[in-house]
């Protein structure tokens, strides 16, 4: 039989109950006389009694009272909806991914807003710009945490009890979680008497539930996925091993097995000044990159293929240790004109040989009677491919310095209510994305009935890419006559293309001036303007 003594309060929740605790302490400090006299306060009084209590300028939030460690965030972000992901601190048409997230970390109250970004030690692994989405963007930053660390300073018990309370009460605030009388902690446990920087740290007491206090207050296009203990060195930029980008496609007028065969030559180090924006505030004078992997498969292999209007879905997977400025787009663009049809699958390769000798010949080539490739030292005029469907898959790390999680309860004695609480968090965060995800696919459904519509009055025009035999073809089909055939949808991505009625090819076109000419340029114009020498920090561009 339950003891009779606990019944009133069996059903508080543990905000209410570090309520009455506080209201008892206030009780008592009033002296004897005061507390023999007063009756137990009502719920009602006793909430406004911490009101009063955290309006009081001395009980403001002092982050110096409370715990901090390094983590690693793990989030995605739908990037049609932000201005890039780097923050900015003039006004943007859109905001941009990082000071959403900034601002959600600071309403939590589990970084110092008034720090700011560098207060924390943020480092994200890649930027991404304007339309550019994620699925596995990863950052590293201190936050508030509920362990004490043995390497800090001592605090006497006192101050331990005090911290406690204000954090517990700060985290109910934001969870809004039940919890049973027994998880009540009036101080920090003692921490393990191994104070040395694991590469692989884990947190055996209870923390904070950061995936699901930064959650309930991010938009729905940002959402994060897990977080990790990480060691203090950990860098989500510079300790990330490679990034993993994702383009899709419909293969809609294109010849894949040429894309694919030109996208198989992005392998190994290369120099891609020719495959990138340059950006002239960087600097940059090494434009040798190394691609680990770079594919172009069916997003769904098993899939039957769709009707000839539409085409499949296609992705475009590269992997690289590091990109230069809008890179990826670039290299589509140019993989979209060789599976056009109007360039040849060694235009890939001549893109990249920037000196004489730079690329070996291939011998797909030779067996065709090339005997060697045109030096391509500056950049030709071409339009890089569109944002929307780009996507950073993912950040990879060496996995004795990472340990993913969205439960933040210990590995062993979790109660049936944390578990219930957790897979409640974990089915949550998935329905969300299932249903965002559904919803998209009723718009697909709609969009492809539009179209079956129109073509009951409208019959689709003969296609004329991909060109099977270069603008020779094209050419002839413009002199045979016909309108569909005046001009050409060159595809540019996202469902977008460029019209022309004529094409030059990548080799003829108007080349960019060299990239020591743009740099030193740009220097002596900075220089001019400063009344001085500027200080340059080289850094990658990415998407």
């Amino acid at each position: 039989m339950a003891d009779q003594t606990l019944d009133p309060y069996s059903g508080w929740s543990r905000r209410k109950l570090i309520d009455r605790i506080r209201a008892l302490e206030k009780e008592n400090n009033l002296g004897p006389s005061a507390a023999s006299t007063s009756s137990t306060p009502p719920l009602s009084e006793t909430l406004n009694t911490t009101q009063e209590v955290s309006s009081n300028p001395e009980n403001e939030f002092d982050f110096s009272k409370h715990s901090r460690r390094k983590i690693a965030l793990k989030f995605c972000y739908s990037g049609w909806e932000y201005c890039g992901l780097a923050y900015q601190l003039g006004p943007t048409p859109l905001p941009t991914v990082e000071n959403v997230l900034f601002d959600v970390l600071a309403q939590t109250r589990l970084v110092d807003k008034e720090a700011g970004f560098e207060g924390c030690g943020w480092e994200k692994c890649g930027r991404t710009d304007r339309g550019v989405s994620a699925a596995g963007q990863v950052v590293s930053l201190w936050v508030r945490s509920r362990l004490f660390s043995g390497e800090e300073e001592e605090v006497t018990k006192e101050e331990e009890s005090t911290v406690e309370v204000k954090a517990e009460e700060e985290d109910d605030d934001l969870l809004n979680l039940d919890d049973d009388f027994q998880n009540l902690s009036f101080g920090y446990e003692p921490s393990s008497a191994n104070t040395s920087v694991k590469k692989k740290p884990k947190s055996e007491e209870r923390e904070h539930d950061y995936v699901y206090m930064i959650n309930r207050l991010l938009p729905p296009t940002i959402r994060v996925i897990a977080w990790s203990p990480v060691s203090p060195t950990f860098s989500a930029r510079f300790s990330c091993k490679y990034r993993h980008y994702k383009y899709f496609f419909s293969s809609h007028n294109l010849d894949i097995p040429a894309m694919q065969a030109a996208a198989a030559r992005l392998v190994g180090e290369h120099d891609f000044r020719n495959l990138c924006k340059l950006d002239v505030q960087k600097q940059i004078t090494s434009f040798q990159r190394t691609i680990l992997r770079a594919s172009v498969e069916p997003i769904d292999a098993a899939a039957a293929k769709e009707d000839d209007t539409s085409g499949r879905m296609y992705v475009f997977d590269l992997l690289g240790s590091a990109f230069l400025y809008h890179q990826v787009r670039h290299i589509v663009a140019v993989l979209f004109l060789i599976g056009s049809g109007l360039e040849p699958v060694s235009m890939i390769t001549e893109l990249m040989n920037v000196r004489e000798g730079a690329e070996p010949l291939h011998p797909d080539d030779a067996a065709a009677g090339k005997t060697s490739y045109a030096v391509m030292d500056r950049k030709p005029e071409y339009q890089m491919a569109d944002a929307l469907p780009l996507m950073l898959w993912d950040c990879a790390y060496d996995e004795s310095e990472l340990d993913w999680r969205i439960s933040n309860a210990p590995p062993d004695g979790v109660g049936e209510a944390e578990e219930t609480i957790d897979a409640g968090l974990r089915a949550n965060l998935v329905n969300q994305l299932q249903s965002i995800h559904n919803r998209s696919r009723v718009y697909t459904a709609l969009d492809q009935h539009f179209l079956r519509a129109a073509q009951k009055f409208h019959p689709s025009p003969p296609p004329v890419l991909p060109l099977k035999n270069g603008l020779e073809e094209f050419e002839k089909a413009k002199r045979s006559g016909g309108g569909a055939t005046r001009h050409l949808n060159i595809p540019v991505g996202g469902g977008t293309f460029l019209r022309k009625g004529k094409y030059v090819s990548l080799e003829k076109r108007k080349r960019l001036d060299p990239v020591e000419v743009a740099n030193e340029r740009w220097r002596l114009k900075e220089e001019a303007r400063k009344g001085g020498p500027i200080k340059i920090v080289e850094d990658d561009g990415e998407e």
